[in-house]
């Protein structure tokens, strides 16, 4: 006898409960290879799976489309801070401002060198220094920086922190659905381990052959070992008599 697999992926979970679903409203109860209690069992989690497993995949599309906004949106932050700073910067060099204009923005007087803009928490945090510095120093009489002006800079970094939102609350979503997700998972083996262990029982009495093809009706999956295929392969030969 071959030995059966059970379902691993959730298309094969999907399988075999709708296969052994299908089978028990085809039946009348009394003929049925399993029990009444696991059939009210699958009309009820089946759909709750399949419901389940529908947002996953929608949440898991609707992510990897608005992954492209949302590194567009720290690319934009990020060029336009940089140039920003570095404006700045070109200003001091040709002594159109002061060395110390650096300190509004957090930045060292003596350095002229853009901070390091490569995460999130770096990003938001020279977002917000800049930002805030530019205005302060605009409020005490400085003169605006333009190309990119402090409006503009603050356009890309609102635009960004946006996105960043909308990608941490789907990540969550993505989260939350996963963890439900795995726990059926697990809800789904045991229903259909003890649904195959019932039908393998019911035709525990019959010959192989015929207790594999009525198991394989209700959606059991079987594979033979490698001896068991070589035999099934390679038939025997008849032995000749010599005359």
């Amino acid at each position: 006898m071959p030995y059966r697999r059970l379902p691993n992926t959730d298309a094969s979970r999907l399988k075999a409960m709708r296969r052994a679903l299908e089978k028990g409203k085809d039946m009348p109860p009394h003929k049925l290879a399993y029990s009444p209690k696991t059939i009210i069992k699958l009309e009820k989690f089946l759909p709750q799976f399949e419901q389940s497993l529908q947002l996953y995949r929608d949440t898991m599309s609707s992510q990897n489309r608005k992954n492209r906004e949302y590194y567009e949106a720290v690319k934009k932050a990020k060029i336009y801070l940089t140039h920003f700073i570095r404006v700045m910067n070109m200003a001091i060099f040709r002594g159109e401002l002061l060395m110390e204009t650096r300190a509004f923005y957090g930045l060292a007087t003596d350095e002229s060198t853009v901070p390091f803009l490569n995460t999130e928490n770096e990003l938001l945090t020279w977002g917000r220094r800049v930002i805030e510095g530019e205005e302060f120093r605009i409020k005490k009489g400085g003169s605006p920086i333009t190309n990119p002006t402090i409006a503009v800079v603050k356009v890309r970094f609102g635009n960004f922190l946006d996105a960043l939102n909308h990608h941490n609350s789907l990540l969550q979503k993505g989260l939350e659905h996963s963890e439900k997700i795995s726990a059926m998972r697990r809800t789904a083996d045991e229903i259909i381990l003890h649904l195959w262990n019932e039908i393998e029982n019911t035709y525990l009495g019959s010959p192989d052959d015929l207790r594999k093809e009525s198991c394989e009706e209700y959606g059991l999956v079987y594979f033979y070992r490698k001896d068991e295929k070589n035999k099934i392969m390679v038939p025997e030969i008849p032995e000749q008599t010599i005359s």
